[in-house]
Formats: structure tokens, C-alpha cells, sequence
């Protein structure tokens, strides 16, 4: 689970003091401020507070194998009442017969005190067996959710990452235009001043230039709304991305879709977890049918009985005899025994033999739970196999989309340049230079856009895949300028 934590602190905390105390920041590559948002992101955070709680979850289950001890203490008064009669007869000198009877009451209190302790050691439970291997796969669940949510947190860092690269390019790209529409619109106006050109040139130029200032307002617009979100990504006040090397060499896509849809049923964590849920129903199913199961366990005890003032018997009555006389008779006793010691060790079978109609009612719901988590893990294939498809031919798309506006640019370039020597030897009029001029900044944007969009599609299409790792992010920062 190393690999799962965040590996580099010291980074992403120097950053945050650096914001923290105002010194000015450098430019941040993409690791940067992904192990930035590593220690910031509360998504993150929370996934990797709940595997270590889930974590804990494996010792208590475990626990039910370990000997439970208890120590017993009592004290105990008794009495007891209870009363007799007895009739008796004798015969004298062969002509003479008595007869006598008598009866009696008793009265018994005793005080007695107990001490002991108890061990019992689970040998063998079934249930118990269950019940720790759900908690480990429990951690399963955990370790798939924390994965997905360090993927899914470098896909938002990429993102956003990139999104500002775009974003600061388009507001370049407007400036560089505006730039050239301003020369355009002198160029224009001198032409009119002078007779060789009409004011319609002049207005048209006019009429570009003030489209393009507006241009420029939703561009820098745009970039401050993405840089505040890449903020709000990493945790810093004022990221500064650093732009790609230039001639950008795209990474190629390896795998088709066959591979990748292959690659994804093995790896996709949703597609995991949906398979360990199922196994944790399977055990569910399981633990019903063991509450009928035979279970063994170890029993010993010691124990000793401290008698509290030993034992008073008091007894009273009378006895009737032939003559008529009745005698009163009282007596009583007190005993004083000694202490007892006890101590025993066995072994226990329980095998139940009749529990109603609970398990089985119970049995039937997990059965029916298991075969719900059957199909749930089947639709969750089939969604993220066709995910992974929308995404690997949607990278297809962009890379197909990057090839045609290189030669777009060419091609633009090449007509602005033709336009520009028109309109200077009169067979081109202005409108014509300043539509080709929109037209190249237009298609350097989307150029640079799509570059981008590569980049981050293949981040996501590894996620899709279930195999994002840091290790991709490297690749892509090597595209970075140094």
C-alpha cells in the first residue's frame, strides 16, 4: 500500500510556505502541483482516511480468535426454612404398647462468598472464519476506492493543468492578432490618406480590431476563471504552469481497443470493487449456513469459596407422647467450614439443533443479495467497457484532429501570406487579409487546444483502464520545457 501514499511531502509543503509567506513562486511543473493537491485535495484525503479506518476493522476481526478472561466475584446469603414430624411406637413386657409422635421446625442461614476466573478459547467457529475474511476484503473495497480516487485527482490536476495552458495560449494568440489587425488598420488608413485605398478598407479594419479587443477580454477572462480552478485544485494562491516544449512531439497511443477493453476488465477499480462486493455476499451467504455449524471451544476455570461467618441451624418443636404430655424441645448449631478451592478444564461442542425459522429467512435474503451484487458487478462491466471505448476513440479523434490543423496552419500561413501580397499589388482587397489573419490565430488556438487534449486523454483513457499511475504523469512532465 506504499505505492498508494503520497511519496514526496517535502515538495508540496515548501510550495505552501512559499504561498503562505508571500515570496514569489517560480513556475510549476504538473508533478508539482500534483503532489501539491496530494496533501490539499479533502477527496483524497478522506479515501485515505477511510482505508486506514477499514484497515482497523481486520484486528477487531481478528480479535475474535483471541481467549477472553473474566474475573467473578460474589457474595451470596441464603435461608432456608423448613419443618418435620415423626411418630413412633414400642411395645413393653409383650402386653403393654406406647406410642409417641413429635414435630419440629428448623431455620438455616448461610453467608458465602466466591471468587474466580474464567478463560475461554474459541477452537474452532465458523461464523468467526467468515466474519475476518469479509473484514480483509473489506480493505479490498478500500484500497480499489483509494486508488480510484488518486486517479481521478491526477485527471483533475492534469485538466486544469492544461486548461490554463490553453487558455494562456488563446489570450497569445488574440494579443499576436490584435497586434496584427492594429497594423492592418494603419496600414489602411495610410492607404486612404494617400488615394489608394477606400474607406472601406479603413472601417472594415476598424470594425476587426474592435471585434478582436473584445476577443481579448473573454480570453483573459477565461484564463483568470482557469486559473482560479486550478487553485482550487492544488492548493496554492497563484499556480504558474510551465508550458510544453516546443516542437511538441506527441506520445504515441499504444494498444487498440481490443487491449484496452482487456486492460480494463482486469483493472478498472469500480469493476474491482464490484467483484470483491460480490465475494463479501458470497460470505454473507456462507455465514447463514454456518449458524448451524457445530463449534468448539476451550473452557478452564478457578475459582475458590470463602464461607462468610459459616452456617446457623436453629431447630424448635415439641413431642406428644401416650400419657398425654407434650415436652417442648429446642436446639441449635453453628457450623464453621473451611474455604473450598475448585478449579476445572474442558473442552465444549455446541451443535445447534433447532434455531427456527431466523436462518433460514435469512439465508433466502442473502442468497437474493447475492445475486443482486451479481448482476450490479455486470452492469458496472458493461458501462466501464464502453467508457473505455468513448474515451480511446475520442483520443483517436483528437489525434486525427492535431494532424489536420498542422496542415491547416500551414495552409493558413501560406494564405495569409498570399492575401498580404494581393492586397499590396491591389488584387486583394483588406477584408481579405484580416479574414486570413483570423483564420491562422484561429487554427494556432485549436492546434495548441488539441495538443493539450491529447495529453489529458491519455491520462484518462489510462483511468478508464484502471492503470493511471504517477508514473504516467512523469511522461507527460517530460514534455515540459526545462
Amino acid at each position: 500500500m506504499n505505492r498508494l501514499m503520497p511519496l514526496a511531502r517535502l515538495r508540496p509543503m515548501a510550495v505552501l510556505i512559499a504561498f503562505a509567506w508571500g515570496v514569489p513562486a517560480q513556475a510549476q511543473s504538473l508533478l508539482d502541483l500534483y503532489h501539491a493537491a496530494q496533501s490539499y485535495d479533502s477527496a483524497y484525503q478522506s479515501a485515505q482516511a477511510q482505508f486506514a479506518a477499514t484497515s482497523a476493522k481486520v484486528e477487531q476481526a481478528l480479535a475474535v480468535y483471541d481467549p477472553t478472561v473474566a474475573f467473578q466475584a460474589g457474595l451470596k446469603r441464603s435461608w432456608v426454612q423448613g419443618s418435620s414430624s415423626t411418630d413412633s411406637s414400642s411395645t413393653v413386657n409383650n402386653n403393654f404398647s406406647a406410642a409417641s409422635s413429635a414435630t419440629s421446625s428448623s431455620d438455616q442461614m448461610q453467608t458465602d462468598g466466591t471468587l474466580g476466573v474464567q478463560l475461554s478459547q474459541p477452537l474452532y467457529n465458523r461464523v468467526n472464519d467468515v466474519v475476518v475474511a469479509q473484514a480483509r476484503r473489506s480493505v479490498a473495497i478500500a484500497e480499489t476506492a483509494l486508488r480510484a480516487t488518486q486517479q481521478d485527482l491526477m485527471v483533475r490536476v492534469s485538466a486544469a493543468y492544461f486548461d490554463v495552458l490553453a487558455a494562456s495560449d488563446s489570450l497569445a494568440f488574440v494579443r499576436a492578432q490584435k497586434t496584427a489587425v492594429a497594423e492592418q488598420l494603419a496600414s489602411a488608413k495610410r492607404n486612404f490618406e494617400v488615394g489608394t485605398a477606400t474607406i472601406t478598407d479603413a472601417r472594415e479594419a476598424q470594425a476587426r480590431f474592435d471585434l478582436v479587443i473584445a476577443q481579448e477580454i473573454a480570453a483573459e477572462n477565461d484564463l483568470t476563471v482557469k486559473g482560479s480552478l486550478l487553485n482550487q485544485q492544488v492548493g496554492v494562491s497563484d499556480a504558474k504552469p510551465i508550458g510544453v516544449a516546443l516542437p511538441l512531439v506527441l506520445p504515441n497511443l499504444a494498444g487498440n481497443e481490443g487491449h484496452w477493453t482487456a486492460v480494463t476488465e482486469e483493472n478498472q477499480p469500480q469493476l474491482q470493487s464490484k467483484r470483491v462486493e460480490l465475494e463479501l455476499a458470497q460470505l454473507e451467504s456462507e455465514k447463514s449456513r454456518a449458524g448451524i455449524a457445530p463449534s468448539v471451544a476451550l473452557n478452564a476455570a478457578v475459582g475458590k469459596s470463602v464461607p462468610w461467618g459459616g452456617t446457623s441451624t436453629n431447630s424448635n418443636g415439641s413431642s406428644f407422647s401416650q400419657s398425654g404430655t407434650s415436652t417442648p424441645i429446642w436446639s441449635g448449631t453453628n457450623t464453621r467450614p473451611g474455604d473450598g478451592q475448585s478449579a476445572s478444564v474442558g473442552v465444549t461442542l455446541t451443535i445447534p439443533l433447532f434455531t427456527g425459522r431466523t436462518l433460514d429467512a435469512r439465508l433466502k435474503e442473502t442468497v437474493a443479495l447475492e445475486e443482486k451484487a451479481r448482476n450490479d458487478l455486470e452492469t458496472v462491466r458493461r458501462n466501464a467497457l464502453q467508457a473505455t471505448r468513448t474515451v480511446y476513440y475520442g483520443v483517436q479523434s483528437v489525434l486525427g484532429q492535431v494532424k489536420a490543423y498542422e496542415a491547416a496552419e500551414v495552409s493558413s500561413q501560406s494564405a495569409l501570406d498570399a492575401n498580404k501580397l494581393g492586397y499590396q499589388v491591389g488584387v486583394r482587397i483588406n477584408i481579405d487579409v484580416l479574414n486570413s489573419q483570423s483564420q491562422l490565430f484561429d487554427t494556432k488556438a485549436k492546434l495548441a487546444k488539441a495538443r493539450y487534449d491529447v495529453l489529458v486523454g491519455g491520462l484518462k483513457l489510462r483511468q478508464a483502464a484502471g492503470t493511471l499511475a504517477e508514473s504516467d504523469l512523469q511522461n507527460v512532465n517530460a514534455l515540459l520545457a526545462k
